[in-house]
């Protein structure tokens, strides 16, 4: 569909309208109201851009009430294996990131209870089930931290809940199809509140640990990975692309290393 200024204006307005609605939610709303701050956010995004009519609703007048996702059989392939081997290593590293700040969220060590190498198996497990019936990773989002950093609510009990809610909503055509209407900047507003909430809960983790920035390792660690994870930088290595937060995680791991064996050997010029 070609932009034209008329509709560039009204995918800003909905875009504005979600932000700010997610953002008045978040410090405004009490009780209740402050408990779904992103979900009021999201239909009164939707509302508005039903009213500058940038919704289609054909997909939702022609979906089967019963509607059976689609599942398939896994095919496997030595090529696609071996280009996806080394995205093991970013889907770990971005594991313990978000494992990391998550804990920092809720007040738990994560990472000793119930252990790092637990939630490691439960994540890539449960994607290669995931897999094997055609469905998409189940690897860890940040957005959902974003969510719990904002709502204060960690209970596993309420995000099973939403899970198996999901699941159910799968089968109801009218109502998956309602959801895939939601257009971009309605889903762009709430993602730019979230995504900031995941960079500004890494911040509070930097504060609480108290990292001295007097340190130049520490500055240049930092100002290296914020802007490769915000500049938009990628990286192609074959089939893959890296970029973005995963690329940031990988430069900050092999900064890392450096360092801690410029360390070793004594080549900082602070400890000269």
């Amino acid at each position: 569909m070609e932009i034209t200024s008329k509709s560039y204006l009204s995918l800003l307005i909905v875009f504005a309208v979600t932000l700010g609605m997610a953002v008045i939610g978040s410090v405004c709303f009490k009780k209740f109201l402050s408990v779904i701050p992103i979900l009021i956010a999201v239909v009164t995004g939707y509302l508005t851009a039903v009213a500058v009519g940038i919704v289609d609703f054909t997909p939702v007048l022609e979906a089967n009430f019963i509607s059976i996702p689609n599942f398939q059989a896994p095919k496997f392939s030595m090529d696609a294996i071996l280009m996806m081997l080394p995205v093991l290593l970013v889907i770990a590293s971005e594991h313990i990131g978000h494992q990391i700040v998550t804990g920092e969220v809720v007040g738990r060590n994560l990472i000793e209870d119930p252990g790092l190498h637990r939630s490691l198996f439960a994540d890539n497990f449960s994607t290669m089930i995931s897999g094997l019936i055609g469905s998409v990773p189940t690897t860890t989002y940040g957005e959902n931290i974003g969510v719990m950093a904002i709502t204060g609510v960690y209970s596993v009990q309420v995000i099973a809940g939403a899970a198996i809610l999901s699941i159910i909503c799968s089968f109801i055509g009218p109502l998956s199809a309602l959801i895939q209407t939601i257009p971009n900047p309605v889903i762009g507003g709430i993602s730019f509140l979230l995504y900031g909430m995941i960079g500004t809960s890494g911040l509070r983790i930097l504060v609480d640990q108290k990292v001295d920035y007097g340190k130049s390792v520490n500055m240049i660690l930092t100002s290296v990975v914020f802007v490769v994870g915000l500049s938009g930088v990628t990286i192609h290595l074959g089939n893959i692309s890296l970029s973005g937060m995963v690329l940031a995680c990988i430069t900050g791991m092999i900064m890392s290393l450096l360092f801690y064996i410029f360390e070793k050997f004594h080549l900082l010029n602070e400890e000269a």
